[in-house]
């Protein structure tokens, strides 16, 4: 496993990121067991960075969760990065800056952390970019708790491209997420990739999978980015299927290191919800594909369309 400097944060993280979008949705007990044993699987393994979220799960399952494992665990490892993110209310439309406060008091005690290293904005396209960076809302809040120390670390973390270069445009963000729009299916984030790095801002990429496709294909998953796929999108998923038969390749393990072959990526998010799925991911990332497969693939993948964010 490569692990490289995030950015200026100065926290070293491993090139895949584990997400744990689904670790805390299967219900106790087993669901528990189950998310414990993953975390620790983590813990015990090559990867040190985790990927997490106020709203992940049920009454915050997911960060609750992670926090029982590290505690089982003895603590938070040394070089262990959890990153989680704000949230509003669930089922509200409050964002406000005591929201934002709320939601990192909440997480702190979840985790059982007394200080957090990396917290991103979440999907800031719930509410106007104005009222984001405006007074009494959540970059101020944010920025107050990041001098307080009680966040080592801002990023952002959301959809569409342009609202994201608006607020990398603040100076305030050290991170930046994108997901779904830096695959082999579509590569819309370039822009948003050059603009972090010139502003010496991490890029994470998230759901290189596209929620599925490109790990079981598209017959038996017709969806890319949580909808239908368009007829383009499904025919060149077939031409990159026919080329991964043709180099007994897995279209997983070709989907996933092209982000975590890309030198502009800091690290890769890929879910993982039972200890399973960690082995799953760890062998993906050693298939050895040969630079004619790239060669071949590649043009294929260019052809990306950008409708992510044309709606």
């Amino acid at each position: 496993m490569e692990y490289s400097t995030l950015g200026r944060t100065g926290l070293k993280v491993s090139g895949i990121c584990v997400g744990t979008g689904l670790l805390g949705s299967q219900p106790a007990p087993y669901g528990t067991v189950t998310a414990v044993d993953t975390i620790r699987k983590v813990i015990d393994g090559p990867l040190n960075f985790i990927d997490t979220s106020n709203e992940y799960g049920s009454g915050g399952n997911s960060e609750r969760r992670i926090g029982q494992a590290l505690a089982e665990a003895g603590g938070c490892p040394d070089g262990f990065v959890v990153a989680t993110k704000v949230d509003p209310v669930p089922g509200t439309k409050d964002y406000s800056g005591d929201r934002v406060r709320r939601s990192i008091d909440e997480s702190l005690e979840r985790l059982g952390l007394d200080q957090l290293p990396l917290v991103y904005l979440h999907d800031p396209e719930k509410i106007a970019f104005e009222e984001g960076v405006g007074p009494g809302g959540p970059l101020e809040a944010l920025i107050d708790l990041r001098n307080q120390g009680v966040i080592r670390s801002l990023g952002v973390a959301g959809g569409p491209i342009d609202l994201e270069q608006q607020y990398l445009a603040t100076g305030e963000f050290d991170v930046v997420i994108s997901h779904n729009r830096y695959t082999l299916v579509d590569q819309t984030a370039e822009p948003l990739i050059r603009d972090a790095l010139a502003r010496g801002v991490a890029f994470i990429n998230a759901a290189p999978f596209g929620g599925g496709m490109l790990v079981k294909g598209p017959v038996a998953a017709p969806n890319y980015c949580y909808r239908p796929a368009s007829a383009a999108i499904i025919e060149r998923v077939r031409r990159m299927e026919a080329i991964c038969v043709e180099y007994s390749i897995p279209l997983a393990a070709a989907a996933l290191q092209f982000s975590t072959r890309d030198p502009r990526v800091s690290s890769t998010i890929v879910g993982m919800s039972e200890p399973g799925r960690v082995d799953e991911i760890l062998r993906l990332a050693d298939v050895d594909i040969p630079e004619e497969f790239w060669h071949r693939i590649m043009p294929v993948a260019a052809a990306g369309t950008g409708e992510l964010d044309k709606e």
